[in-house]
């Protein structure tokens, strides 16, 4: 049986993900483990001071339409909060005031503090990523994700990306698609 291709990027090398959990966080390396289809997604080395969506596509030639932005939204309904990581293209942004706001179907949606967003997750400022989040966080994918030919998101860690066919999100596990969750 042929492997489909690792995808990659001009001037990154692309190795296989499963087989490089130093390179992501641990919640990812077992996200990406139970995750069907997960030997299609390859992770690089990035400088850790460019793991800023913007200034990864600029000092690495990746135009911000290959990038997917994860945010980490909370918000609270009769004492109970809830708490949902967007997937959005990175020429785009969650529409948290309304749609989001809507499905999660709180008061007053807001980012999660950074601290939070760290501490919970397991993962890095810079590289947070809707791979091994929390049980009980909701993962909400623009449905222009999934129409993506390759998206580059966070690994966990700033000093690395993955490279992920857009059309595995579709599949995600616990990921809800969304049509018009990002303006």
């Amino acid at each position: 049986m042929t492997l489909p291709a690792l995808p990659g990027l001009p001037g990154l090398t692309s190795l296989v993900a499963l087989e490089r959990p130093d390179l992501v966080a641990p919640p990812v390396a077992a996200a990406l483990a139970a995750w069907p289809g997960a030997e299609r997604i390859a992770v690089v080395e990035i400088d850790p001071d460019l793991a800023d969506t913007a200034a990864m596509s600029a000092a690495y030639d990746v135009p911000m339409a290959a990038g997917a932005n994860c945010v980490l939204v909370a918000g609270k309904r009769e004492g109970e909060e809830r708490i949902a990581a967007c997937l959005v293209r990175a020429d785009t942004r969650a529409d948290v005031n309304h749609t989001v706001k809507r499905l999660l179907d709180v008061r007053k949606p807001s980012f999660l503090p950074l601290d939070r967003a760290v501490a919970e997750s397991g993962m890095e400022y810079g590289g947070i990523t809707p791979v091994g989040l929390p049980a009980g966080w909701r993962l909400l994918v623009d449905a222009r994700v999934p129409e993506m030919e390759l998206a580059v998101i966070g690994s966990g860690l700033r000093r690395s990306k993955l490279l992920v066919p857009g059309d595995l999100f579709a599949h995600a596990p616990g990921a809800e698609v969304v049509a018009g969750l990002a303006s």
